[in-house]
């Protein structure tokens, strides 16, 4: 029966499907769960409505946080663990208090964007962030207003709990992070603002799992785009995450990053975390 088994070591993952209705499709989400068997399992860019996907998963509870504007963002957490709270968005007031509202794009707030889902001994916070665009024109709002309020919501969040959160974060922070780091400096997904705004994260208190356990090693991308064959060259970006607040980096082993799953333009991202 969901939620009645005792997992001593949980494996959480985070991934991009790009379309979860595509990557059912092809038969690649089916073959992910069957052979994974993730505990948590956080997903960005679904662009779909909980109603309009057809998924049998039996062993898992499912919380979908769909954006309003059809086939566009969206978040969803799938987890075997029944949390105790969930929330979608941000907690309280931050979204009026950064201002939070309709841009020429669109209202974040009805982006689907956030999903924080809460369990014995930690927050799982899965987010899908704002892409800055190619000309920049929501470079403002990333920079100004949506990564202060999402670091309020987090660090709201781990005066509970200690906080591990996940996803598609549009930048790559460092060099190391993408294979072509000249040639993309200013350029969206690798400007100063998007970086300093990870600067931030882990001035907060919040340690980059997989750096940690890997400072050095290099070619570590999780997207790729669909030009020039770039995938199978390996040129490409790592802009998907796993974070966590310094007090629980202890109890946290085995960050992988998963290129060999196919289905979409980025790929799975996991961990496992001591219960």
């Amino acid at each position: 029966m969901r939620g009645c088994t005792i997992i001593k070591i949980m494996k959480l993952y985070s991934w991009n499907v790009n379309g979860i209705r595509a990557v059912l499709n092809k038969g690649a989400f089916q073959t992910f769960i069957a052979q994974h068997q993730p505990d948590i399992l956080c997903l960005q860019e679904i662009k779909a409505k909980e109603a309009q996907v057809d998924i049998d998963l039996p062993d898992y509870f499912q919380y979908w946080n769909s954006a309003d504007k059809p086939g566009y963002s969206g978040t969803a957490i799938f987890t075997k663990i029944k949390p105790i709270t969930i929330v979608n968005g941000f907690v309280g007031d931050i979204s009026e208090k950064y201002n939070l509202a309709d841009d020429n794009y669109g209202d974040p707030n009805s982006e689907g964007r956030v999903i924080s889902a809460e369990f014995d001994n930690f927050w799982a916070v899965t987010v899908y962030t704002p892409n800055s665009k190619g000309d920049l024109s929501r470079l403002s709002l990333r920079h100004k207003q949506w990564d202060p309020a999402f670091l309020e919501h987090l660090k709201t969040l781990e005066k509970l709990k200690p906080v591990v959160f996940c996803g598609d974060l549009n930048v790559a922070h460092n060099e190391i992070d993408l294979a072509n780091p000249k040639e993309n400096i200013g350029k969206h997904g690798f400007t100063d603002e998007e970086r300093e705004g990870f600067d931030i994260f882990e001035s907060a208190g919040f340690v980059d799992v997989y750096r940690n356990k890997f400072p050095k090693k290099t070619d570590a991308y999780t997207w790729w785009t669909h030009w020039a064959n770039a995938r199978a060259r390996n040129i490409g970006w790592r802009i998907d995450y796993w974070l966590a607040s310094a007090n629980i980096v202890n109890d946290i082993h085995n960050p992988q990053i998963h290129p060999e799953i196919m289905g979409s333009d980025h790929c799975p991202i996991s961990l496992e975390i001591d219960n």
